[in-house]
């Protein structure tokens, strides 16, 4: 590792002012993309902002037709919460299915977010739930939040404090795992809001989260696995390496789809 300084704020507004007054100085959550960077010497801040001591950015409390859940929380807050497991189960299900124990005692549903990996799940709930960020300056819809691969639309020295979902009438997710690595080869989430609208989201397959509108469009007009049964994903644009062409995971993509499905029920 390189050295740097090392700064434990106490609140939102101490954090926000010390990664302003310093660009290259990094926020770090659970630490599961960050710690490992600095040990490879792939990344070099002058310093590092510890996040864990602000309460304002911790816990999870349903708001009306609105889940709302603070970045800070971890993983495994989300997969044993009550309130998850009744607002929103694939969710709850979704967090409990992440990595391994240490990484879901550790991890944090911002972190990850806000890092943007292409095989990280939380963008594809995010975004098949219409979720709304919470920054210290701003709110950001999920379909604007989302900027490519390890990109968001967070700007220098702004923080996200808390995501908002709202709570829908079904929703499901399915993932296929490289049998290796465990990372996601091509994932799916599904959900039907309660404004009627369908919205499908795909992680893993491509450079990015995005969304399946063809699947969008059927669903809107049957919930049913028969709906999108002739839909095929153009492969153009998704991953492709030694574990699976970009065919592979545009087919992936289908049968993922009907699984999450069945999940939502």
């Amino acid at each position: 590792m390189y050295d740097f300084a090392y700064h434990k704020p106490g609140s939102i507004a101490d954090a926000v002012k010390i990664l302003t007054d310093d660009p290259e100085a990094r926020p770090i959550s659970g630490g599961q993309t960050l710690l490992p960077a600095l040990k490879h010497r792939l990344a070099h801040p002058t310093a590092l902002v510890d996040l864990s001591g602000i309460a304002e950015l911790r816990g999870i409390q349903r708001d009306g037709d609105r889940l709302v859940i603070g970045a800070m929380t971890k993983h495994y807050e989300i997969q044993t919460s009550d309130v998850v497991k009744t607002a929103i189960p694939a969710l709850a299900k979704m967090a409990g299915n992440l990595g391994d124990t240490q990484v879901r005692n550790r991890g944090t549903m911002g972190g990850s977010l806000s890092n943007n990996d292409p095989a990280a799940d939380y963008p594809a709930a995010a975004m098949a739930l219409n979720a709304t960020f919470r920054t210290d300056r701003r709110s950001i819809p999920a379909d604007e939040f989302f900027q490519g691969m390890f990109a968001t639309a967070l700007e220098p020295g702004e923080l996200l404090v808390a995501i908002e979902f709202p709570i829908p009438t079904k929703a499901g997710y399915a993932k296929m795992r490289n049998p290796a690595s465990r990372y996601v080869m091509a994932g799916v989430f599904v959900a039907k809001l309660a404004d009627g609208s369908v919205r499908v989201a795909v992680n893993g397959a491509g450079p990015g989260v995005f969304r399946q509108e063809e699947m969008e469009a059927a669903l809107a007009k049957s919930w049913s696995a028969d709906a999108i049964a002739g839909i095929r994903q153009d492969p153009d644009g998704l991953n492709g390496d030694i574990h699976g062409s970009a065919e592979y995971r545009a087919h992936l993509v289908g049968v993922m789809a009907k699984r999450a499905l069945a999940e939502a029920g």
